[in-house]
């Protein structure tokens, strides 16, 4: 993630935006079949796409899972508030419109700092009256201030769900990685949750495509074995079906559930 030239009140700086350098959030939009990318973040895209054409295809499967996650999570498990870091840009079925189509009082705190997504924050802050939405600019690699923030809106005397999803394949390191998590968590209720998922080095074609990401893309991603990324939720009681890929997580019926190379779980805190 980077710095950014926009704060939490949607003000922001467009010269600071740098549309010739490809950028995470903006690839990942492309894939998705947003518009709120350039050229440069097309032409990377494209690239990636020759070397595993799956990509935009796996890019909405993980979409997926974040839906049915956040469904679970303010349904089933009644959760009220949502923490998402790393948000990304604005498209369809964001969290708060998935959360709050389940509880309309469910109240979500949005959290990155990549200058365009900055620039849309305003469209994640529209939800429904009985509940609210909020932005923080920050980085997740300050939890910190991540909590602090989050915690005017939030009441972390209660349960959180913590979303992570494909934020931490930016963290190289699996003991940083945890840390974050750990330091995330240990700011919020007993009763909480960490729904993530992350890239899985379980292709070549995947490694190829991320090989590829990383020569062009800031910031660069790196790929963690299923089980480091089920490591991640050591201290966790994890839900069912535990640490899968994302399309086997609790898949709507007549959904793909052919795994592909990104696994996930959800966890509970004990």
């Amino acid at each position: 993630m980077t710095d950014s030239p926009v704060n939490a009140t949607g003000d922001h700086d467009v010269r600071k935006l740098d549309t010739g350098v490809p950028q995470t959030a903006r690839i990942w939009n492309y894939l998705l079949g947003g518009k709120d990318n350039f050229a440069a973040d097309r032409a990377v895209g494209d690239q990636i796409i020759t070397t595993l054409p799956q990509l935009a295809e796996n890019a909405r499967l993980s979409r997926a899972y974040l839906v049915r996650a956040v469904r679970y999570l303010a349904g089933e498990a009644g959760i009220r508030q949502f923490l998402d870091v790393g948000t990304g840009l604005p498209t369809a079925d964001n969290t708060h419109e998935v959360a709050q189509s389940v509880a309309p009082d469910a109240r979500i705190v949005y959290v990155d700092n990549d200058p365009l997504v900055l620039a849309h924050a305003r469209a994640l802050l529209v939800g429904t009256p009985e509940g609210a939405t909020n932005y923080v600019d920050a980085d997740v690699r300050d939890p910190a201030r991540i909590i602090d923030e989050a915690s005017r809106l939030l009441d972390l005397d209660k349960p959180v769900a913590l979303i992570l999803m494909g934020i931490l394949g930016h963290i190289e390191s699996d003991e940083e990685a945890k840390s974050i998590i750990d330091a995330l968590l240990d700011g919020l209720a007993p009763g909480s949750y960490l729904a993530m998922y992350d890239g899985s080095d379980t292709s070549e074609a995947v490694t190829e495509a991320v090989r590829i990401w990383n020569v062009s893309a800031n910031p660069k991603y790196h790929l963690r074995s299923p089980d480091r990324i089920g490591a991640l939720f050591r201290g966790l009681d994890l839900v069912e079906p535990g640490v899968v890929s994302v399309t086997r997580w609790r898949p709507d019926a007549g959904a793909v559930t052919e795994e592909i190379d990104q696994y996930g779980a959800v966890g509970r805190k004990p």
